[in-house]
């Protein structure tokens, strides 16, 4: 379809009469005033699944504009970027967020007259586009009046009195300010694409061939080989027919059975449960009975890919092959240079680091609006995963965790570092390997991501942050707090340290012990503030970052601590690092049984180098992941 004027959204849409449709701000402002521009007679959005072409005739309004940056919270410098996400108006109206809207296609424009930009996105039925502005203005309703006062000596005797209504000031601040935005022209639509046929969707329960009732019994067998990830048996194959057959008897088409079977199948355990099936034979050497080829194939494809095998691991497991300690190594290198293990480097950083809490505490508004209008939240999550990413493809050092003089970071995640400027405003939103001076920066401790999950968003708590290290770091966590601990409550106006605030605590008889542990690693992050952003005062009180472990080691920053870490504990995180990994990849949590195993692979780590896909590759060929 081809749509001209015909837009919505909480734009000023009456000013311009609906001929545009105009993003204003980011997805993340407060007030949601133009962050979503949608077609309004297009609100039900696509007939069926499938990929569309989406033209947008479109033009980068004002990029330098006469006003104070401060207003916008823009780089002048950076070319706007158009972007489309999906709206569902089932859901809730498409000028507001949606639980998911991931970025389906995005686009720099040039400065100048509008021109036509072509994306093509995936859509599900009843889903419509919305175009975004992610690198707009902080917050559109906040800048009407500064922008209405630049302006109001040439209006009317109304605008010039001292106080401009809120109306008012948005007619002028819209229709006479050179507010930066864009401004969509006409919008085209074409979809679904066609493609291969039969479609992937059919070919996936069929296979390149139509359904016919004489292959019934043929389609059920190549679709439950699939859905069990195993070949299917006679009797299971037997039954899937008997549902179609009754279902045939009762007055419905063959297609119709064909259906109730597969739904047979996606509802028996051989699809819903991971097979623990063992080999025929097994090693007496071994502790526990060996999973057979297909059952490892499973277990490997679900770490791994957090998916079903793929076929090239199922002819290994048919052909008894995949069990070699040689061919499993090579699947796992395999499986990990495709962009599928991103799913694993997510799953595990979620389960590890409990970075999916990332955003269940949002941060004060009034104090760290960066972190929502320059996209903190997900650049964090992303500097983690793609330093994760990088350790697994050089086999880079896992003591990088620790401590390293490098990250990956756009350009809002380097202002926040106070990184300086990454040059190019053009790759901005790219991330990019930059190289760390702050030795108080690097590794986990110095990641926003670390350091906002362990935060509440008001404030941050030593006692928290230690937990998490001693928990998750160095896998020695302490006892949980008696019962009778009163709370500790901060002190707002910084008259008194966070170590004055602690002392009752760590001078109790009854908590010494633990916080003697905690406190340390607590303290060396408190210049960290609730988003990772670097401080020097708790309120009106200077920052002390020192501390003493139990062991006398005594360090006076989070570099000196680190330090320690790196020298000293890195054993304990290689052993903790190893526990969290065989956790994730086996899907139980370890066992007095597993702990030979290891200590047997956290020993061997140093001979290569403790290199991050070397430990993910003694993992797979260990006995708790080769066995139930």
């Amino acid at each position: 379809e081809n749509f001209l004027s015909k837009s919505g959204s909480k734009n000023p849409l009456r000013q311009y009469e609906n001929r545009y449709i105009n993003v204003f701000e980011c997805m993340e402002s407060e007030h949601h005033m133009g962050g979503y521009g949608y077609i309004n007679d297009f609100k039900e959005g696509v007939p069926a699944d499938g990929y569309y072409e989406i033209k947008v005739f479109v033009e980068a309004l004002n990029r330098q504009h006469p006003y104070d940056p401060v207003i916008f919270g823009t780089d002048p410098r950076e070319p706007f970027r158009l972007g489309i996400v999906p709206g569902d108006i089932k859901i809730s109206t498409l000028d507001l967020p949606q639980p998911l809207q991931p970025m389906l296609a995005e686009e720099s424009l040039a400065d100048g007259a509008p021109k036509w930009k072509t994306m093509k996105v995936w859509l599900d039925e009843g889903h419509t586009v919305r175009f975004v502005f992610p690198n707009g203005s902080r917050d559109f309703r906040s800048s009407w009046f500064r922008v209405a006062a630049y302006h109001k000596d040439k209006y009317s005797e109304s605008a010039k009195k001292d106080k401009i209504g809120i109306v008012e000031a948005h007619e002028i601040a819209v229709m006479e300010g050179k507010m930066p935005h864009i401004r969509i022209h006409e919008v085209k639509i074409r979809g679904p694409l066609s493609g291969s046929w039969p479609p992937q969707t059919q070919q996936a329960v069929l296979g390149k061939t139509p359904f016919t009732p004489e292959k019934m019994r043929d389609h059920l067998t190549s679709f439950a080989d699939r859905a069990y990830r195993r070949p299917a048996t006679k009797e299971e194959i037997d039954r899937l027919m008997a549902v179609a057959e009754n279902h045939v008897k009762a007055g419905n088409s063959k297609f119709e059975g064909f259906k109730a079977a597969l739904k047979a199948a996606l509802c028996s355990p051989g699809f819903l449960y991971l097979s623990q099936e063992v080999g025929t034979t097994t090693s007496a050497s071994k502790q526990r009975p060996q999973l057979n080829n297909y059952a490892l194939a499973s277990r490997l494809s679900y770490f791994l890919w957090s998916s079903m095998p793929d076929a090239e691991l199922l002819k290994l497991a048919k052909t008894d092959q995949l069990t070699k300690p040689e061919v499993l190594t090579a699947q796992v290198r395999r499986m990990l240079a495709s962009p599928r293990s991103d799913a694993f480097i997510s799953g595990f950083l979620d389960s590890w680091l409990n970075l999916r809490s990332l955003g269940s505490t949002p941060p004060d508004r009034k104090e760290y609006d960066e972190y929502y209008y320059k996209g903190l939240e997900h650049a964090f999550k992303e500097e983690t995963k793609l330093f994760t990413r990088d350790l697994i493809e050089r086999d880079g050092s896992i003591l990088n965790y620790l401590d390293c003089k490098y990250t990956f970071a756009n350009q809002a995640l380097a202002t926040h570092y106070g990184l300086g400027d990454l040059g190019k405003p053009a790759t901005a939103h790219e991330f990019r390997k930059v190289t760390l001076t702050d030795p108080n920066r690097g590794g986990l401790l110095g990641m926003g991501s670390v350091l906002t999950v362990t935060a509440n968003g008001v404030e941050t708590s030593p006692v928290v942050r230690g937990v998490f290290i001693l928990e998750n770091i160095l896998g020695t966590p302490p006892p949980p707090p008696p019962d009778d601990v009163p709370a500790i409550d901060p002190d707002v106006r910084g008259a008194k340290s966070i170590r004055e605030l602690l002392s009752k605590h760590r001078d109790s008889p009854n908590c010494s012990g633990c916080h003697q542990k905690i406190d340390p690693h607590g303290f060396a992050l408190e210049n960290f503030d609730p988003i990772g952003g670097w401080r020097t005062k708790y309120g009106k009180t200077p920052i002390d970052a020192s501390g003493e472990f139990p062991s006398g080691e005594k360090f006076t920053d989070v570099a000196g601590m680190k330090k320690i870490l790196v020298e000293q504990r890195k054993d304990l995180f290689a052993h903790t690092l190893t526990d969290r990994l065989l956790t994730y990849a086996c899907g139980r949590r370890v066992e007095a049984l597993d702990a030979p195993t290891l200590d047997e692979i956290t020993s061997e780590l140093p001979k290569n180098k403790y290199g991050m896909r070397s430990l993910i590759e003694a993992v797979v060929t260990s006995e708790p992941f080769l066995s139930q």
